[in-house]
């Protein structure tokens, strides 16, 4: 369910804006996203996970507050972000 720490490590350096960024709102978001798609593959298997679906939604709620600050402070950035997560069409 959680991701690894390689995993991480590479979507960081991705999606980092400088050396060392590990806090901004691109970062953030695609930790998040990563995260949230490893739990949506766990409930195709566990249907009654409740416990976790609480997680999820909690998830998606702090990433739909991060996108929507990124959205009215630097719209260009926000764009590219769901254009490269695939998220809001």
């Amino acid at each position: 369910m959680s991701i690894t720490t390689e995993r991480k490590q590479e979507v960081i350096k991705q999606f980092a804006r400088k050396k060392g960024d590990t806090g901004s709102p691109q970062v953030q978001i695609a930790i998040l996203t990563e995260r949230i798609n490893n739990l949506t593959g766990h409930f195709k298997d566990h249907k009654k996970d409740i416990h976790s679906r609480r997680g999820l939604l909690k998830m998606v709620n702090s990433r739909r507050r991060l996108l929507d600050y990124l959205k009215v402070k630097e719209e260009e950035s926000y764009l590219k972000i769901i254009k490269d997560l695939g998220i809001r069409k």
